[in-house]
This record gives C-alpha cells, structure tokens and sequence, in this order.
C-alpha cells in the first residue's frame, strides 16, 4: 500500500498494495490515511464514500464494504469543512417580551431551535443572532447562543431565550431547579382517561431505537401533571399537561406509557383503527385526525421570575391553527352524529 501521493487535501489519491487484497474499502483507506496531516475518521470516510466521494480507477464507488483491489487507484474527494458557527438569518418573530436581557417567542411549527446535522441554517439560532446583534453571540455556546430550553421542531408556543450572560446563567440555574410555570396542551387519542392526574416515571434513550426516549428504571427523574379540559367521544382528549421536570419527549413518551399517546406523534403516536370506529361518520373523522402531520402539542403558558429584576412575568400562546382546525373536525363529526347522519 502506498500513502497519498497528492498534495491537495481535497483529492486525496493513493493506490492500493499487493497485499491490501480482500479488505474492505472504508477500513483500508482510513489506515492509510491515519498519519496523514488532517487524518480521517472511519467514519467520516464511510459517509463520504456513501455519498459518492470515492472514485475506484475512474469510477464512481458507494459502498464503504466494497473490498480493496490491489492496484486500484483511489480518489477520495473531501468537502471543505463547513463552518460551524451560526450566522444571522433575517427570519421572522413571533416576539411576546424582549428586554435587555431576555427575548420571549411565540415558536411556530416547524422552526428548530438550535442547528444541528441536517439544519444547519433557518434556524431560531440564526433569526436570534440576527435580531440581538453581537449581545448574543457566545452566550451558552457556540452552537446555542441564547438557548436556556428548546422546543422540538413540530412542537408550537412559547420559549425563551437570554441576551445577556448574567440572564443566561440564571434561566440556566431555574429550569435546572424547575423553578418555571410550564404548562402544555396536548390532543391525544381516546376519551377514556382520569380528570387529572400524574405520571411519574423516568426516561432515558430507548435501549431499541436512539431517535426515542422511553421510560426506564434506569433513567433520569421526570414528572407530569395533566388535566382533562376537553373531551370529543369517541376521538380524543384535550391536556392541559404541566412539567415538573423537563426532559426531551417528556410529554410526548408520558402520555403514550398511560395508553393515550398524541394525535400525529410519529415516535409515539398509535392511532385507534377505523375498525374500533362506531359508525361511518366516526370512521371518516378518524381519517382526517391520522392524516394530521406532526405531534398535536403546544406550550401554551410560560410564567417565571425575570432572571435579573425579579418581576413576576408570564405569557401564554392561543392554540395554533392546525390544532384548532383537528378540534373543529371533531366537533363537526360529533354534531353530525348526534344528529344520526351516519
């Protein structure tokens, strides 16, 4: 095997030995390339090669378990790293409260907090550092200036976020003490269900899928408190749901562990079937609720002592419209049943 006998760090060629037969690509290039100046990870080398980066003799090869021809020329193209710090984005906000010290929003679906693989820009993180100026950057990290807490992408209501350092550390010091008034509104599946109640059990990351969190004794402490403030028989049920603790999914792997997972939760959510259905009617709402595309939950109330002044503070958030519009379904298939239209 030889080394690399380019000097371009985003070209990297070298041709395998004799005895290199037999191994498989991913491994081999990731020795060879093990003393270079910049060397790679097996792998980054995998995706790379995944993404069609590797050129075997002049073609094009994607798959990293491929085995090694001895004196076979490998071209690996390396991508310019991308920078990881975030930029300002003019995107539009939805500003509840903003002091010198702290901003509060009204986060729509579909907006992550923070970039991360995969959303690396169009982020709440790019619209803050934008808005802020300088005042933001830094403050909580590189990736996460500003960020105390964080809603999940297709989660809906009010965060917010420091401007400040000395705000940053404080908010930081009351979610770590739950030292806030957190309350959600969740739509999930089935009527049957207490007026209120608690559910203490603790989550980590499911030993099955490590997307998902689940409730594990070995886990960390986590609490909810719900209330029934709605029911629409025999479809759904409207929570009022109050974090004592708050960790990732908490509401969301809750409320599935008692039997009543979200309406369009896609980790968690298990819809009734349309065999479980009493009637026609009851059958073609339960198409429409299914078809709903992201978990039905909103942070509707977030109440807090300012971090700095210690004013009493608090803001709420009306249900988004997407969520009204599952009520109104509901609603209009629980009218037409009453009236027998089946």
């Amino acid at each position: 095997m030889t080394k690399p006998f380019t000097q371009d760090p985003s070209q990297l060629t070298l041709q395998a030995g004799a005895d290199c037969g037999n191994d498989r690509i991913d491994r081999f290039l990731a020795t060879a390339l093990q003393n270079d100046e910049q060397p790679l990870s097996r792998s980054r080398i995998k995706a790379l090669i995944l993404d069609h980066q590797l050129n075997e003799n002049g073609c094009t090869l994607s798959d990293p378990s491929a085995p090694v021809k001895p004196g076979a020329v490998y071209v690996l193209s390396v991508p310019p790293p991308i920078d990881a710090t975030p930029k300002g984005e003019d995107l539009p906000l939805d500003i509840l409260f903003e002091d010198q010290h702290i901003i509060v929003i009204n986060k729509p679906v579909g907006l992550v907090v923070h970039p991360a693989p995969g959303s690396l820009t169009g982020t709440l993180v790019n619209a803050l550092i934008a808005h802020c100026g300088d005042s933001l950057t830094g403050i909580g990290g590189v990736l996460r200036p500003g960020i105390v807490h964080r809603l999940d992408k297709d989660t809906s209501g009010v965060m917010i976020a420091a401007k400040t350092a000395v705000a940053h550390t404080n908010l930081t010091s009351m979610f770590a003490a739950h030292d806030l008034d957190r309350r959600y509104k969740a739509l999930v599946w089935g009527t049957e269900i207490e007026r209120d109640g608690m559910v203490d059990a603790p989550l980590g990351r499911s030993n099955y899928d490590r997307k998902k969190q689940a409730v594990t004794a070995k886990g960390r402490h986590a609490v909810t408190h719900w209330q029934a403030l709605r029911s629409f028989p025999p479809f759904a049920t409207l929570l009022e749901c109050r974090l004592e603790t708050g960790r990732t999914h908490q509401i969301r792997v809750h409320m599935a562990h008692i039997g009543r997972p979200l309406i369009g939760d896609p980790l968690y959510g298990r819809a009734p079937r349309a065999g479980q259905m009493p009637d026609a009617t009851a059958r073609n709402c339960l198409a429409q609720l299914r078809s709903f595309k992201r978990q039905a939950l909103h942070a509707a109330h977030l109440g807090f002592a300012h971090p700095v002044s210690g004013e009493a503070l608090a803001f709420t958030s009306p249900l988004p419209e997407d969520m009204q519009g599952l009520i109104q379904i509901m609603d209009s298939a629980i009218a037409l049943r009453a009236k027998g239209k089946n």
